[in-house]
């Protein structure tokens, strides 16, 4: 579970990295939330927005900082998608993946109601961002539709979250020669709305979840009414 403390480490390593390992990190970080599932633990729009702040700092180029998080969140989710076609079964009977049960269940239900739409609205949510390519593969859903939407999604999520992070980083520059605690005040806010966003989220997923546990009863009352 994403907390305040992982989210310090991450924003403190960044901005102490070289420019290329800012690349190299979040291009691996943003790969890796869906082609590990790694997003269970951190989303990756928190590195992205982190290296935005570093690349208004001049450090790396903003241009090539979301080239790269687009390109690499399409190639991660398109290794998701392949291990969902192949693995997806096996994959679901692990711990991280069967406590999320119903979530997943849920997700599959949107999936196949909504397809390539809902494909590309998963993207801006993190619990689904890190099992939509699983479960379009599972599902075996095309994959030039599976790409069409996954791309769109992966360009506008990757650049908005870099210029998130880019402008306000610049912002932070014309405070700096104003007082020198701007930095500092920043970084915490940025750690703040990550955190309040964060379990906002997961308290609206809560519910969610209830709404459906209700409007599709388990199994058992199923065959009890046969």
């Amino acid at each position: 579970m994403l907390n305040a403390s992982i989210v310090s480490f991450l924003i403190d390593k960044i901005q102490h990295l070289s420019g290329g390992l800012v690349y190299t990190v979040v291009a691996l970080l943003v790969f890796g939330e869906a082609a590990l599932f790694i997003g269970f633990v951190l989303p990756g729009e928190t590195s992205v927005i982190v290296a935005g702040v570093v690349a208004s700092q001049g450090r790396v180029n903003v241009v090539v900082l979301c080239a790269l998080v687009v390109v690499a969140a399409i190639i991660g989710d398109t290794v998701g998608y392949e291990v969902g076609r192949h693995y997806g079964k096996s994959l679901m009977t692990l711990p991280i993946l069967n406590r999320r049960h119903v979530e997943l269940e849920r997700a599959l239900d949107g999936l196949r109601r909504r397809g390539v739409i809902y494909v590309f609205v998963g993207r801006f949510t993190a619990f689904l961002r890190a099992v939509m390519p699983g479960l379009a593969g599972m599902s075996r859903m095309r994959y030039r539709r599976f790409l069409a939407a996954n791309a769109s999604g992966a360009l506008i999520w990757g650049v908005s979250f870099t210029l998130v992070g880019y402008f306000a980083g610049s912002a932070l520059t014309s405070i700096e020669k104003y007082s020198g605690w701007a930095t500092t005040s920043l970084l915490v806010l940025i750690v703040v709305a990550l955190v309040s966003y964060h379990f906002i989220k997961k308290r609206r997923d809560g519910a969610s979840v209830a709404t459906w546990e209700l409007e599709h009863p388990s199994g058992d009352s199923e065959q009890s009414a046969e």
